[in-house]
């Protein structure tokens, strides 16, 4: 059973041990997280971190859209962002354009509509993110042409011992969902900095609208998903491709290539972790051998296969 406990008196978090993952991971499936955190806020975060072992792996959580924990459980520390650190501002920089100060456990598509109704353009495409600030900034999310790391300012990190930074896009290597610190440094994004178009409230939310409308009738949401799984390879696409391989409607367990976008996996119900990355191989192989393509995980899978001692 999970249980939840106070922190010692000098932290405010919320500590659970032995937390099941699929409550908090969108397929709903996988294994357990020996130390899970939810802070007050982010000195409260900093107290955390500088207080856990040196050698413990850690995992930033936000809504876990794109993540899969194996069923033998994370045997680490998951700090969970979503509900916690939320904050959401303008700030006074001078220029033309809308400068928005977020925290990493925003929802996406709340950023996108704070921008929106304060006269900016060009964050639409965020509404169809199904993720935190904090997971667009590690993976330079995007969709509908739109990518993350085109409007960042600054990032604020911090790293195992707490110590908090600011850095900008000149510190990180970034790509297509790929986004990696120069130095090397082991630091998880705490909020960010970003900026935007000016524009009108009524025709940003005009074109939310409709990228959402798409959304709705090319993805199969009524099903646990999360969300692409593949990068698209340079010059064509992933859905394409293992449509092209006979993969749609492909299924090991309760975890299926979906017919209706076949670069999403769904939990059509009961799925294991072990059931999705199945299926995740299976095309990744087929794909290279028929297609000659190397297809990349845009979803992190973690955690220890059932059985096998984490």
């Amino acid at each position: 059973m999970s249980d939840a406990i106070r922190l010692a008196p000098a932290l405010r978090g919320e500590l659970r041990h032995d937390e099941p993952m699929a409550k908090h991971v969108s397929w709903r499936a996988g294994g357990r997280a020996r130390t899970f955190f939810r802070p007050a806020d982010l000195e409260d975060l900093q107290a955390f971190l500088a207080a856990r072992p040196a050698g413990e792996p850690v995992l930033f959580v936000g809504l876990g859209s794109n993540l899969l924990v194996r069923d033998g459980g994370f045997a680490g520390c998951v700090v969970f962002t979503h509900h916690a650190l939320t904050g959401i501002g303008s700030a006074p920089l001078p220029g033309p354009r809308l400068v928005v100060v977020a925290g990493a456990g925003v929802p996406a598509p709340h950023l996108a509509r704070y921008v929106a109704r304060h006269a900016g353009a060009g964050a639409e495409w965020l509404a169809g993110v199904p993720g935190t600030v904090g997971g667009a900034l590690a993976m330079n999310a995007g969709c509908y042409g739109g990518e993350t790391w085109n409007h960042v300012v600054s990032v604020r990190t911090i790293d195992r011992t707490g110590v908090l930074r600011t850095r900008t896009p000149q510190d990180y290597e970034i790509g297509y969902r790929h986004v990696v610190a120069r130095d090397g440094a082991e630091e998880w994004f705490v909020g960010g900095t970003f900026a935007f178009d000016a524009g009108d409230e009524a025709g940003a939310m005009a074109r939310m609208k409709a990228l959402l409308v798409k959304r709705v009738a090319t993805q199969p949401l009524s099903l646990p998903n999360a969300g692409s799984v593949f990068r698209n390879p340079p010059g064509d696409h992933a859905a394409r491709l293992i449509e092209a391989c006979g993969l749609k409607g492909f299924a090991v367990g309760g975890a299926q290539v979906s017919r209706r976008h076949a670069n999403f996996i769904v939990n059509a119900g009961g799925a294991s972790a072990a059931d999705i990355e199945a299926v995740i191989d299976h095309v990744h192989a087929t794909v290279r051998a028929r297609a000659g393509v190397e297809l990349v995980r845009e979803v992190r899978i973690v955690g220890a296969v059932e059985g096998r001692a984490p």
